[in-house]
């Protein structure tokens, strides 16, 4: 895939010009597309050569030699099963043109370009994003943003159901889903200090660019983080949002209280879960944050080992006695990064470091947010328990919708529940201010 240094480099950091929006053809390695100044049909065509590539580094891929000769189980990463799975899988069933062909056939892409010079990033983003309207009169513009490690695909299943659902007593929706820089086929960031509040920036002015002066917001995992940054960037512009990942650091006196025995059983268990996620899931955080280029190198190498490193994080949505991940569904969703390379995807936690999201081992303190918001909490997500006067702290938090099923990627795995959270939120008009769209 990459032969060099320079030619590896040369794929992931991509420069656009800062001060106009001129069109831009093939910024991505091994795709075909073009960024001009509007919104332009996108399909999905990478080049055969490239998928050839991946397909000889999976057949050549080696495995790990077990230490001792035991076997480690998940409390290590993903087994040795896993991989020898996952590479057999790739090898013998596994057909991206079909995916491609699927995923084109679903979901309505675009490019575009946009810039914000009222931001301290002023160079051009390019864009991909998927849109469809509704054709509801009374739609409400709806952005949807995806985290990690997913990518755009997470709207597939909930597209339908917002554009048209099942009946005219609760909201339709037209759907923007745009690709996080460095994610899907969002050309990674051309410069650095490129994070969730650049982000939020390029997002408002990818939905103004649409003709959607006032939207309103759902998004997890970093989108729940982008949401915060862009609420607090555009007041007027973002007008209501349901995040199904609101997620704070507990302070000195929960702390205090938490090793007294003086709390709640919500607070007990979101205090366990994030000191569980600190101390033993967060390892792939830490290494984004601090050595995003040293992985970068490795995962951009070897296509089998990037899917197991996110498919790490996907098994832990996974609820007991469910369906689990299919390896169809692990390799395209690695494929959303190793198409591009996955610097980008790796790197925006170094920027979310930069922007106070995070701090020291655990999260930091994003912007506060006057808009309502609503939250959607499932079981096998981090936010679980997470009491609402906790998170009236950052944010106007108006209400908690709790599921006793589901997990960290609601729109993919839940969509008929995330569905309903939204129908009830968005349907609210008071509560949630959509009153404003009528």
């Amino acid at each position: 895939m990459f032969r060099n240094m320079q030619s590896l480099l040369a794929a992931l950091f991509i420069s656009f010009g800062a001060t106009t929006l001129a069109e831009t053809s093939n910024p991505l390695p091994n795709i075909r597309a073009t960024y001009g100044s509007s919104p332009a049909p996108f399909t999905i065509d990478v080049e055969p050569r490239f998928i050839d590539d991946v397909r000889q580094r999976v057949t050549n891929a080696r495995s790990l030699v077990s230490p001792g000769g035991y076997e480690p189980d998940y409390s290590e990463g993903p087994t040795l099963a896993n991989f020898t799975t996952l590479q057999d899988y790739w090898l013998d069933h596994y057909d991206w043109f079909a995916e491609q062909a699927a995923i084109n056939a679903k979901l309505k892409q675009f490019t575009t370009t946009v810039q914000s010079l009222d931001s301290n990033y002023t160079h051009d983003v390019p864009l991909h994003f998927v849109h469809h309207r509704s054709e509801r009169a009374d739609a409400i513009p709806l952005l949807f943003v995806h985290g990690w490690p997913g990518s755009f695909l997470e709207v597939t299943k909930v597209i339908d159901l917002l554009t048209s659902p099942p009946n005219s007593s609760v909201p339709a929706f037209h759907v923007v889903a745009p690709s996080i820089p460095g994610f899907g086929f969002s050309p990674a960031p051309s410069h650095n200090n490129y994070g969730p509040t650049e982000a939020g920036h390029s997002f408002n002015a990818l939905m103004q660019q649409l003709n959607y002066t006032k939207y309103v917001y759902q998004g997890g995992d970093l989108g729940g983080f982008i949401l915060r940054h862009q609420a607090a960037s555009f007041p007027k512009q973002l007008v209501s949002a349901l995040s199904n990942f609101w997620i704070q650091r507990p302070n000195d006196t929960d702390l205090a209280r938490y090793a007294a025995n003086e709390t709640s059983e919500d607070e007990t268990t979101y205090i366990r879960t994030v000191e569980n996620y600190i101390v033993n899931l967060s390892g792939y955080r830490h290494t984004q944050q601090t050595q995003p280029l040293t992985l970068g190198y490795l995962a951009s190498d070897s296509p089998l080992g990037f899917a197991l490193w996110i498919y790490a994080l996907m098994r832990l949505d996974v609820e007991r006695g469910s369906a689990h991940w299919t390896p169809g569904e692990i390799i395209t969703w690695s494929l959303m990064y190793t198409i591009q390379g996955p610097l980008g995807g790796f790197r925006i936690y170094r920027e979310m470091f930069r922007e106070h999201d995070f701090q020291d081992t655990g999260f930091g303190a994003p912007p506060f947010v006057t808009q309502p918001v609503g939250v959607t909490q499932r079981p096998y997500d981090f936010g679980i328990g997470l009491p609402i006067e906790w998170m009236q702290r950052d944010g106007n938090v108006k209400v908690v919708y709790k599921h006793d099923h589901g997990g960290h990627f609601a729109a993919y795995r839940s969509p008929d529940s995330l569905a309903d959270d939204i129908y009830r939120w968005f349907g609210d008009r008071e509560l949630s201010g959509t009153s404003v769209f009528y």
